[in-house]
C-alpha cells in the first residue's frame, strides 16, 4: 500500500523501522540532524531520496517534535504522518499545536527495543511478534490508518488500538514502571565489594537488564508521563514500607511474596494466552563455542519446543549451567534423549 517512506529521526526504532522496510523493497529515506547518525543509517538501509514520501514516520525525541512536524509538513503537505514516541497524549498535543491537519496523523508506539540504542544497533527484525500500538485521532482519516496499519502488520508486529490517555496509563505500568525499578536496584550496587558480585546469578542479570538503558531517553519518557508514574512510584514506596515493616514476621512476608507471585502468573503467556508452566531440564555444559547449537540441534531432531533458557556461569569455573524451559511431556523426551548420548543432564524440575 506504501512505496516510499521517509524516517525522521536516526535512532534504535527509526533505523530498525528503515532495515524491515528495506528488506521488503520499500523506498526508505533516513533523516537525522546528526551527519553522522543520518549517514550509517542511510548506508545500512540503502537509503534514497524521496522528493515526495507517502507515509513519514517521526523517530525524533520528543523535545523535537513540534519543529520537526512543522518542517516536514510544510515540504510535504500530502504525506501521512506518524510518530513512535514512547509516550502518546504529549505528542498528540503538540500536533494539534502544529500546522500538521490531524486528519494526516495518526499517534503510535511499537513495545519493542533495546537497552542500547543508535543506528548500530538497529535490527530489523525488532518488531517480530511484538504489539505496535496506535492512538489515531477522532479526526484521523481512515486511508491514515489504513497505511499505518499496514506498516505495522508488514514488520510481523500486532496492531492493538488504544486512546491516548489510556496508553500513557498502561505502559506507566507495564513499561515505565519496570525501568524505574530495574535502575534503582542496578543503582544500589555501587559500593558492593567486587568479589560478591561476582555471586550474582540469573536474578539480579534479569532483574537489572534493562537498567544499561539510555538516560537521555528515559529522562523525557519519565518527565512527559510524570503524572501517571508518580502515582505508581507512591504505591510502590507503600508497598516498600509495608516489606520494611515485616522483615521480622514471617507470615507477613509470606503474604508479600505470595502476592508478587500471583501477580507475575498475571502476565501472558505465549501468544497472550494464559502463562503455562513448565518443566525445568538443567544440563551442565563445557563454556566453550558450539554447546547451546549442539543442543538445540538435539532439539529439533527430537521435535521438541524449547519456550525459554537461562544460562548461568560460576565464578572460576570452565562450565555453565544451562536450564531449558519445555512442556512436562517435552522435559522428559530431551532428558532421557540428552542422557543417553553423553550430556550431564540433571534431574529435571518443575
Amino acid at each position: 500500500m506504501v512505496r516510499s517512506v521517509r524516517i525522521v529521526g536516526a535512532g534504535l526504532i527509526g533505523t530498525s523501522i528503515g532495515l524491515a522496510l528495506a528488506a521488503k523493497n520499500i523506498a526508505v529515506e533516513m533523516i537525522d540532524v546528526d551527519s553522522r547518525n543520518q549517514a550509517l543509517a542511510q548506508d545500512l538501509t540503502g537509503g534514497v531520496s524521496i522528493d515526495e514520501p507517502e507515509l513519514i514516520i517521526l523517530a525524533t525525541p520528543l523535545r523535537a517534535l513540534s519543529q520537526v512536524i512543522n518542517e516536514q509538513y510544510v515540504l510535504n503537505p500530502n504525506s501521512t504522518f506518524m510518530d513512535v514516541c514512547s509516550v502518546k497524549v504529549e505528542p498528540l498535543q503538540k500536533v494539534k499545536a502544529s500546522k500538521l491537519p490531524l486528519k494526516q496523523f495518526v499517534g503510535t508506539h511499537p513495545m519493542a527495543g533495546r537497552e542500547v540504542g543508535g543506528a548500530e544497533s538497529a535490527r530489523a527484525d525488532l518488531f517480530l511478534s511484538r504489539s505496535w500500538i496506535i492512538t489515531p485521532d477522532a479526526h484521523s482519516d481512515s486511508e491514515a490508518v489504513a497505511k499505518v496499519k499496514w506498516l505495522i502488520d508488514l514488520l510481523g508486529a500486532t496492531c492493538v488500538e488504544l486512546d491516548a490517555v489510556s496508553h500513557d496509563a498502561a505502559v506507566a505500568r507495564v513499561s515505565h514502571l519496570p525501568q524505574i525499578t530495574a535502575t534503582l536496584l542496578a543503582g544500589s550496587l555501587h559500593g558492593v565489594a567486587p568479589e560478591w558480585l561476582d555471586l550474582a546469578g540469573a536474578g539480579l542479570r534479569d532483574t537489572t537488564r534493562i537498567a544499561a538503558s539510555d538516560e537521555n531517553l528515559w529522562k523525557e519518557i519519565i518527565s512527559s508521563n510524570s503524572q501517571e508514574i508518580k502515582a505508581l512510584l507512591t504505591n510502590l514506596h507503600n508497598e516498600l514500607g509495608a516489606m520494611i515493616d515485616a522483615v521480622n514476621d514471617e507470615e507477613r512476608i509470606a503474604v508479600i511474596m505470595r502476592k508478587g507471585r500471583d501477580g507475575r502468573n498475571l502476565i501472558p503467556g505465549k501468544h497472550g494466552g494464559k502463562a503455562r508452566e513448565y518443566t525445568y531440564v538443567p544440563i551442565v555444559i563445557d563454556d566453550k563455542p558450539g554447546q547451546l547449537g549442539a543442543i538445540f540441534n538435539e532439539c529439533a531432531a527430537m521435535s521438541v519446543n524449547v519456550e525459554d533458557l537461562v544460562i548461568e556461569h560460576s565464578p572460576g569455573q570452565l562450565n555453565a549451567l544451562i536450564t531449558l524451559a519445555l512442556s512436562a511431556d517435552d522435559a522428559v523426551k530431551l532428558s532421557n534423549h540428552l542422557s543417553s548420548i553423553g550430556w550431564n543432564v540433571h534431574p529435571i524440575r518443575k
